[in-house]
């Protein structure tokens, strides 16, 4: 599927929950494709700490695993509500940056609060590039949640 056809499919999936969709942008980064959308009643989608917006991401990631072809490679994109999932990266990155620097100063392993998946590769990529600190993710289901361990000269 083209973008075009993904924005359709956003906007008409979200319009058949009775909300209307103001506006569709895309933004193209290196790695992902971001469709932002602006919508009259976002409460609708980030309630619950934005638990309809996740839903909405896999079934539109699942559409276009299906429509795909086994050959060809999927895009990767991101839906984000009025700038919901961008404020939630920024947070996360700063979380991030707060428990790598804590577990610097005390030489060793932090461990940050349960969260999904998509969330911890946020806070994964964000420290990858870290040459003292190495990050997993450890537990299961809901309590799974990213370990900052401190691997550098004590």
């Amino acid at each position: 599927m083209d973008k075009k056809e993904i924005q359709n499919l956003i906007k008409e999936l979200i319009e058949k929950v009775s909300v209307g969709v103001n506006d569709v942008s895309v933004v193209e980064e290196p790695t992902i494709t971001y469709f932002g959308v602006e919508v009259k009643e976002p409460h609708l989608f980030l309630g619950r700490e934005g638990e309809g917006l996740y839903a909405l991401n896999h079934i539109v990631r699942r559409i276009l695993e299906n429509k795909t072809p086994e050959n060809e490679e999927g895009l990767e994109i991101m839906i984000d509500i009025n700038g919901f999932q961008k404020k939630r990266i920024e947070s996360l990155r700063a979380v991030a940056h707060m428990m790598a620097e804590r577990a610097r100063y005390f030489k060793s392993s932090v461990e940050v609060d349960p969260m999904p998946a998509f969330e911890r590769r946020v806070v994964h990529e964000f420290l990858a590039d870290a040459q003292d600190l190495k990050t997993e993710s450890v537990g299961i289901g809901p309590s799974r949640r990213v370990v900052i361990r401190y691997i550098g000269s004590i």
